[in-house]
């Protein structure tokens, strides 16, 4: 059974939603790839209390790494990126190309490698949590993210601590 609850962030409103008390959901206001809001189950704040409490430690800039259980449904390729996103250091980024080479997957046609990441990136449905902002383009520039290229730069400036809520 579905449950979700909505939390106020420094990127505007975050809708947590849970599957059986784990959490599958975290979605930002206007995120490509969002969910219908029928979906997310009955509104209950039961299930998420130690994710707030990471979240909120992680936005005051105490907690560099969640370690929450999480149920996140995709393919089987989709799950692997996302575990890969997973292994990405806080304050660190990673090119397409990295992931998919650590996927092995970069072979003949890494462009189409790293396309595929970029895909499977892009329906991350645990954002934040699942450091999805953390992927940059080869050269290191911003490109593609489901919460809007300003909530990534935010995101990316405040983990290497060029910029403060």
């Amino acid at each position: 059974m579905k449950q979700h609850m909505v939390i106020d962030s420094p990127y505007g409103p975050l809708t947590l939603v849970a599957d059986d008390g784990v959490l599958c959901g975290l979605y930002m206001v206007g995120q490509r790839h969002r969910p219908p809001e029928e979906t997310f189950g009955e509104r209950d704040d039961t299930p998420f209390g130690e994710v707030t409490d990471q979240l909120k430690a992680y936005f005051e800039g105490g907690l560099k790494e969640f370690t929450l259980e999480l149920r996140m449904s995709g393919t089987p390729f989709q799950r692997s990126v996302w575990e890969q996103l997973r292994g990405i250091p806080y304050g660190e980024t990673r090119s397409y190309g990295e992931l998919a080479e650590a996927l092995g997957r970069a072979g003949a046609s890494r462009a189409g490698a790293s396309r595929a990441v970029g895909l499977a990136n892009g329906k991350n449905p645990i954002g934040i949590i699942v450091p999805c902002h953390r992927v940059v383009g080869a050269n290191g520039s911003l490109t593609g993210y489901g919460g809007g290229l300003d909530r990534k730069q935010r995101l990316l400036d405040f983990e290497s601590g060029t910029a403060l809520f």
